[in-house]
């Protein structure tokens, strides 16, 4: 295995790092009751998913 001579500095390595960056999550709209919800997830504001009643969401 190959290893390196010399220690990269900070720069470098961050340099190679501005790419590793967060995306937001996706989110769709519940045909149900019209809020936001994660894809291929039961809504938590209803507990449907696809067209059907799966999930009894608890009482805030």
């Amino acid at each position: 295995m190959p290893n390196p001579k010399r220690r990269h500095s900070k720069t470098r390595g961050r340099k190679r790092r501005t790419h590793y960056k967060a995306t937001a999550a996706a989110v769709s709209e519940c045909p149900n009751c019209h809020t936001q919800k994660l894809p291929h997830r039961a809504c938590p504001n209803c507990g449907y998913y696809n067209g059907r009643s799966i999930v009894i969401p608890k009482a805030s």
